[in-house]
């Protein structure tokens, strides 16, 4: 029943504000993006962070759609995107509205020496529901003390699957948790942030 009251209630994202709730968003997002593969309901659900309640209702909805298609394995429901021109094009525009934190999540996995990620800036605050003008960038703060050359080549593939912008800085771990007077810091902590 919270789920109901809370995606009732729940404004459309300042990120693609034409989809329902950002719950939509990232449930069809994390299908379209990792097609052909087929997810549970219940994998679908612990990734995004909500009911099966939730994640039930969304998928039945997509599937009426034609968005997405399910097969039941016994008493497992498995979804996948459907094989369309319109489901790709979809899947395009959620990846540069919605793709950012898991497109970062997995090109920075590549580079060693990263202990913690943290994406700021517009981006972060029109996903986490800040109204304002579509982000053209994506902002990053990057702690540990990372590769320099794998670091820039993840940035640039997360430019290139995103089609926006990176901006990136590096400092060590200590930086982020010590106390300080640093500007930039005091900055990136007064407004949204994320950290990965």
């Amino acid at each position: 029943m919270q789920d109901i009251l809370h995606l009732m209630k729940s404004p459309a994202p300042p990120l693609l504000p034409i989809f329902r709730s950002r719950v939509q968003a990232e449930i069809l997002g994390l299908i379209l993006w990792s097609s052909p593969k087929e997810f549970s309901l219940t994998d679908i659900s612990r990734r995004v962070g909500v009911s099966l309640a939730t994640t039930q209702r969304e998928i039945s909805r997509s599937e009426k759609a034609e968005v997405v298609i399910s097969r039941r394995v016994g008493n497992v429901r498995l979804v996948s995107a459907n094989n369309s021109r319109d489901t790709e094009l979809l899947a395009e525009l959620l990846l540069r509205s919605f793709g950012p934190k898991q497109v970062v999540t997995e090109e920075l996995a590549k580079v060693d020496g990263v202990d913690k990620v943290i994406i700021f800036g517009s981006w972060a605050a029109r996903y986490l529901g800040t109204p304002g003008f579509a982000p053209n960038d994506l902002d990053l703060l990057i702690l540990g003390k990372p590769n320099s050359h794998q670091l820039a080549k993840a940035n640039i593939a997360i430019q290139n699957r995103i089609d926006r912008v990176v901006n990136s800085m590096s400092r060590p771990t200590s930086w982020w948790t010590k106390t300080s007077k640093d500007p930039i810091k005091k900055e990136i902590k007064r407004r949204p942030f994320i950290i990965i």
